[in-house]
């Protein structure tokens, strides 16, 4: 056997793998609490390192925890290609995000393996590590590191709110590898993604491609204050961390709504503060928030609010404010050529499919800065996720992962 345009995956099979996962991690009814670098993740990363072994693939593990599952290509000193995605998840997570990609792309290595295809290039699955952020600050820690943004070191000392690190949680549960993280340049890379939006699903389209990324800018704020009785000290003279981190998170909400009619978004997602205890001023505090737009100007200035919300915050409450950390991603990052690819192949299978953003955070993002990549959406039920109630049907999974499996091919052959 080869393969030829009719060849499908194996959905029954791909069901199978998404359901044992599933039990992996379990958190409110229906969905997964797999936090990056926990027991769970560790199990999880067990199963898959299993199923890639059996799937004849090469298992390697690099500084920060990526897994890569190698097939050989028929001229194997050729870059790869890899596709891909992560499977951890929020504390209040779905079955689909990221996973799908993942084992979605481990189910295209199997039908190769059933048709008995090699490809020109050799291909690589891969898992990226802490994509999230919900343990590890910032999302998409591993793949940033991967493609050069992050150095080992920094990313290996990032706490969780456990006092733990990223590097010290990585060896206790056995995934501290030793392959330099990054260094060298993929062929592409492709990843299979649920929508987490509700376009497609509201419209009834099978597959969605996706042409650019919402350009998003992330911080990491921390204020500093002093502690004092709650009661009787004066309110002239309170220098309350928690509130001037309130007050930021309220600012960039309101950020958010006054370029919400343009389809600006922003979100405040976080606040800790110490000691946070009743009867006594907080003397610190840190807090994570985000704004994002699609059109990079507005972007820009939504970013440029967030600072002067910062000191405004820091200054009403009578505290100091440092912002630790910046992210930006997003934009116009996917290459042309596998975008094409992409929707003929979608065509060619005789698929709906139209063009839309990707308005979320990616592991695809940071692999844009160093070689073409592209992605590829299925529908989800009311476009929720980051919840329990997350939800692809079968027939939700099944045309992305076959234009999947022709756009992969296609690349990995050329």
């Amino acid at each position: 056997m080869t393969f030829t345009p009719d060849a499908r995956i194996n959905l029954n099979r791909l069901l199978a793998d998404l359901d044992r996962s599933a039990g992996i991690g379990v958190g409110r009814e229906g969905g997964l609490s797999r936090l990056a670098l926990s027991d769970a993740d560790r199990e999880m990363r067990d199963l898959f390192v299993g199923w890639c072994r059996e799937a004849g693939l090469a298992v390697s593990v690099d500084e920060v925890g990526n897994i890569f599952g190698r097939r050989a290509g028929r001229e194997d000193d050729l870059p790869p290609v890899l596709m891909g995605s992560h499977l951890d998840t929020q504390a209040n997570g779905g079955r689909f995000d990221g996973i799908l990609g993942v084992l979605g792309a481990l189910e295209v290595v199997r039908m190769l393996n059933d048709l008995g295809h090699v490809t020109r290039r050799p291909i690589e699955i891969v898992n990226w590590t802490n994509e999230e952020g919900a343990r590890f600050s910032p999302p998409m820690l591993a793949s940033g590191c991967f493609a050069g943004e992050y150095a080992v070191e920094w990313v290996h000392e990032r706490p969780a709110d456990d006092g733990a690190t990223f590097g010290s949680e990585l060896q206790r549960i056995g995934y501290r590898g030793s392959v330099p993280a990054g260094g060298r340049v993929p062929d592409a890379y492709f990843e299979l993604h649920i929508e987490q939006g509700p376009i497609l699903d509201a419209e009834k389209v099978q597959v969605g491609i996706v042409t650019h990324a919402y350009r998003s800018h992330g911080f990491l704020v921390e204020f500093h204050g002093e502690t004092a009785h709650t009661g009787p000290w004066p309110m002239e003279k309170r220098r309350n961390a928690l509130v001037a981190a309130a007050r930021l998170l309220v600012g960039v909400d309101d950020i958010g709504w006054e370029f919400a009619p343009s389809g600006g978004k922003a979100t405040a997602a976080r606040l800790v503060a110490w000691p946070n205890k009743t009867g006594i001023l907080s003397d610190w505090s840190q807090a994570v928030c985000d704004v994002r737009h699609d059109d990079p100007s507005n972007a820009d200035s939504m970013a440029g609010k967030v600072v002067v919300a910062v000191e405004a915050a820091a200054a009403r409450a009578g505290c100091e404010a440092r912002i630790l950390d910046r992210w930006t991603w997003g934009g116009r990052i996917f290459d042309d050529a596998l975008v094409d690819s992409i929707r003929s192949h979608a065509g060619g299978l005789g698929y709906t499919h139209r063009d839309l953003p990707s308005q979320a955070g990616h592991d695809a993002y940071f692999l844009a800065r160093i070689c073409p990549t592209a992605m590829i959406f299925t529908p989800c039920r009311d476009g929720i996720t980051h919840n329990n109630a997350e939800f692809a049907a079968p027939d939700d999974i099944e045309p992305a992962a076959n234009v999947l499996l022709h756009a992969l091919v296609e690349r990995a052959d050329r």
